[in-house]
């Protein structure tokens, strides 16, 4: 038996609150987690769409349901399953978003918000350090980078990307050990960062993301 892997086009889908205008001072993109869909996941930072920020959300290219019997769907970004394709796949994709944004505002005259949330954030944290794209500031939220990431190779994009985690006091599904061990290899690397926590679970905290937006 032999492996075999063929590129084809897809169909990849994302959603927007603003319109891309002079008046943008701001472009967020912003991955949503673990069987969420990008609308739904977009509607948390409406609170952000004051004609100012152009809100950009695409969305996981494998997309499941995720309650049969209700026939309700999320999507994924990836699986541990062939995984160094889809991580090669998605960061194609947002890429080339980043492009398509980019081709009707001029860049360097907004300020670029990369937010990741959960699974989204290793997402995040690997398309900005594999792929072309150049963030201003790179959010990583309940989740932390990708123990697998090369912090050698992607020490420069991560020093210029102002990281910064966000992390509740009660999310359960942020490992506390982990968190510890990749704080150490950010020292041993020299790439700055800073964690801001709030009180609360393993969801958007729209005071903290206020607060993010605006300081």
């Amino acid at each position: 038996m032999q492996e075999h892997h063929l590129t084809v086009p897809c169909a990849a889908r994302f959603f927007t609150l603003g319109h891309p205008s002079p008046s943008v001072k701001q472009v967020w993109f912003l991955c949503h987690g673990y069987g969420q869909l990008a609308a739904s996941f977009l509607e948390e930072f409406r609170v952000l769409d004051d004609g100012h920020r152009y809100l950009v959300a695409p969305e996981g290219l494998s997309r499941y349901y995720t309650n049969h019997a209700a026939k309700t769907v999320g999507a994924s970004w990836m699986t541990r399953e062939d995984r160094s394709s889809e991580i090669a796949d998605y960061v194609r994709y947002l890429d080339r978003l980043y492009d398509h944004v980019f081709s009707s505002m001029r860049r360097f005259d907004v300020a670029v918000h990369v937010l990741g949330f959960s699974q989204g954030a290793a997402t995040a944290a690997r398309w900005i350090s594999l792929g072309r794209a150049v963030t201003d500031r790179l959010i990583l939220w309940g989740e932390l980078l990708p123990p697998d990431l090369d912090l050698e190779g992607a020490w420069g994009k991560l020093e210029d990307s102002r990281l910064t985690f966000v992390v509740g006091s009660e999310d359960r599904y942020l490992d506390r050990a982990a968190l510890l061990t990749m704080e150490e290899r950010l020292f041993d690397h020299e790439i700055p960062y800073e964690t801001v926590a709030y009180a609360g679970g393993h969801w958007i905290d729209r005071d903290i993301l206020h607060s993010l937006a605006t300081r």
